[in-house]
């Protein structure tokens, strides 16, 4: 049962009791429906309304209204600004980050080493060993929970270790993980296991990290 759950079941026994609302359950209630809609709904509206919108030429502000026991009501203004149009909060994707571009340099032969990967051995005795570091790096991102991550705040090359938006500069090295959000894994192996450790360390999960 999530959080935000156990709080609306708290809210109607309050109800039922004829309690008032404490300021410090309301402010959690917006701030964790918030995150809802900024880490759920967000990307779905990005990856699926916004291409369908491109035809359309002219600034809008699309309003929907949810009711939890009415069908969606969907508005149509024509203000620029969402907040000339109604008193709202706006929530918007992670944006994009600028990234300085070097020079060209000289061509230089490059020996490559052998490839390398991580094996992680998870609490149970399971272990994720996928052929690719950044395969096995993103299975165990999904292991631990894709939202439990993105909260560490975690940035690599300047970008969010898990976003919903598309860099782009490394957005090629950006790999989806479900509902809009995707993992950067533009690093090397060393690098990997170091990040495989440091989510684990702060999230108290014992593994055991090692390069093959």
């Amino acid at each position: 049962m999530s959080k935000l759950t156990k709080l609306y079941e708290l809210l109607e026994r309050q109800e039922e009791l004829g309690i008032n609302f404490s300021d410090d359950v309301l402010k959690q209630i917006n701030q964790l429906e918030e995150d809802l809609i900024k880490h759920e709904i967000l990307p779905i509206v990005q990856n699926n309304i916004e291409p369908a919108l491109r035809p359309v030429k002219r600034d809008l502000v699309i309003v929907v209204e949810y009711s939890p026991d009415s069908p969606i009501k969907v508005k149509l203004s024509r203000k620029i600004n969402i907040t000339d149009a109604l008193e709202a909060k706006v929530i918007e994707p992670d944006p994009q980050v600028e990234h300085k571009e070097t020079g060209k340099t000289k061509k230089q032969h490059i020996v490559k080493a052998p490839q390398t990967t991580i094996s992680i051995t998870l609490p149970d005795g399971r272990i994720i060993a996928e052929k690719k570091a950044s395969d096995t790096l993103i299975e165990f991102i999904k292991y631990v929970g894709v939202m439990r991550v993105r909260s560490l705040g975690i940035i690599r090359n300047k970008v969010p270790l898990i976003s919903n938006t598309k860099d782009a500069k490394y957005g090629s090295a950006q790999h989806p993980v479900g509902g809009g959000w995707y993992v950067i894994t533009h690093s090397d192996t060393n690098s990997k296991k170091k990040l495989v450790e440091k989510i684990a360390r702060e999230l108290n999960i014992k593994v055991k990290v090692e390069i093959k």
